[in-house]
């Protein structure tokens, strides 16, 4: 016997009625005007409808009945497969009540708020990013003639690091936008080592745990010094044989770095076990989700962000927008999921350093994103309308719906290249012009401490 036939209905609902699993497809307002992104999403918890119904007064939700339509009930298309952007809706990104008892991500033991203002961090966290940098590109070529491994200093600049991203992530966040070709490797993992740390950070770990991972990320990649350089620098697609000689760095960074010190098992993981995937598709042992140590996990993941938005021998970088999407798409296949969907959450639709075109023309660098407002950042603007330049650059942050001389709300429309329209982070960054309105309140976060 056919089962009956299944339609889909639209309904309209005071906000009122609300409740966990309805899935709603349309606001009372444009969504631009509230705290949530796109269309289409399923709520999930009381946060969720709290925020609904501070928002609006009515909402559209989607249903599905058995049979035939009843009167007044219009039918739509099915939802559209969500994306990544629909991870950006006013949520925690620890996993809610209803999750799996199995989750990957712990539970968060730190609440983190930011010390002090982007532009206030700025100085120090270049004069880190320099020092760190340097000892990178000292591991690196230091590794490559035989030299050991200095750990104290690499611990020291990981820990200058750390201490800036607590302060406030969003510095250092920016500088790893800045990217050079030729000295990829090196800055491939302070820039893996910085957004580690932001990462542990947004996931709440404890500091010395985000102290470890901020290491491993550094620490990575080691055992690429024992790559052949015309391998490790081809500038074509390898051979199968090149690709088996590069899938090796990770067994020569576990043997460089258990060579080391004992104190550095968590960086011997991580470095022999960041290309294994959770399907069990990745190198060297093939090993599944549940084989993978956690950190190796975050490295792994944070890896493949960074190398995606990097400018390679072999590939131009892509945009963000884009290294989350294909991260998206891969999650629970290649990237543990919740870290993954958590990780998104975290970079945001326009991270510090992405160069951004708004709705009027104007041109700016976001300098600062707002956790629970990812389509509204802190934007330095440096370009009129006519891309002539602006005099003088004024800081806008979007969350407070500042207007143009027309009237209009800001809003972004599209990110562009770096050096689009002459607009050079790494100019803006030397000359110190990466600078920001006066420190305001964490409005995303009243408390004025971390607490555990």
């Amino acid at each position: 016997m056919s089962e009956p036939h299944k339609e889909i209905i639209e309904s309209q609902i005071d906000v009122a009625e609300l409740a966990i699993g309805m899935h709603v497809i349309r606001l009372d307002r444009p969504w631009e005007d509230t705290d949530f992104l796109l269309q289409g999403f399923v709520i999930r918890d009381q946060t969720e409808i709290d925020a609904l119904r501070a928002q609006c007064d009515f909402v559209v939700i989607e249903g599905r009945v058995t049979g035939s339509r009843r009167p007044g009930q219009e039918r739509i298309k099915p939802p559209r497969r969500s994306g990544f952007m629909d991870l950006f809706r006013r949520k925690s990104p620890t996993p809610s009540p209803q999750s799996s008892s199995a989750s990957t991500l712990p539970r968060k033991r730190v609440s983190y708020i930011n010390k002090v203002d982007i532009g206030q961090e700025m100085e120090t966290a270049v004069l880190r990013f320099e020092d760190a940098q340097q000892t990178a590109k000292a591991i690196m070529s230091g590794l490559r003639v035989g030299r050991a491994l200095d750990l104290n200093n690499a611990r020291t600049v990981v820990n200058q690091c750390v201490e800036s991203v607590l302060r406030n992530e969003s510095a250092l966040l920016l500088l790893t936008k800045i990217k050079h070709q030729d000295e990829y490797t090196a800055e491939h993992c302070i820039n893996v080592s910085i957004l580690a740390a932001a990462f542990g950070k947004h996931l709440g770990l404890l500091e010395g745990e985000i102290r470890t991972l901020a290491l491993c990320g550094l620490l990575h990649d080691v055992g690429k010094t024992r790559i052949p350089d015309k391998v490790l620098n081809k500038p074509g697609a390898l051979t199968p044989q090149e690709f088996d000689v590069m899938r090796h760095h990770t067994t020569h960074g576990r043997d460089i770095l258990m060579s080391t010190a004992r104190s550095l098992s968590a960086a011997v993981d991580v470095a022999f076990s960041h290309h294994e995937r959770m399907d069990g598709s990745g190198y060297p042992r093939g090993l599944k989700s549940e084989q993978i140590p956690y950190f190796a996990k975050i490295i792994g993941l944070v890896d493949t962000y960074d190398a995606i938005t990097s400018n390679r021998v072999y590939d131009m970088g892509r945009a963000s927008m884009q290294a989350l999407d294909i991260i998206h798409k891969h999650r629970g296949a290649q990237f543990d999921e919740e870290l993954a969907n958590a990780f998104i959450q975290m970079i945001g639709i326009y991270p510090p350093g992405s160069i951004v075109e708004m709705v009027n023309g104007e041109v700016g660098i976001v300098i600062q994103s707002h956790p629970k407002h990812k389509l509204k950042p802190r934007v330095l603007m440096v370009r009129e309308a006519d891309k002539s330049p602006m005099s003088p650059f004024r800081v806008l942050d979007l969350q407070t719906g500042p207007v143009d001389n027309a009237g209009t709300v800001y809003r972004i429309a599209r990110e562009v290249p770096d050096g689009t329209h002459d607009i050079v982070l790494q100019e803006f960054v030397e000359q110190g012009l990466i600078v920001s309105a006066p420190s305001e309140p964490d409005t995303d976060n009243p408390d004025a401490e971390s607490a555990p």
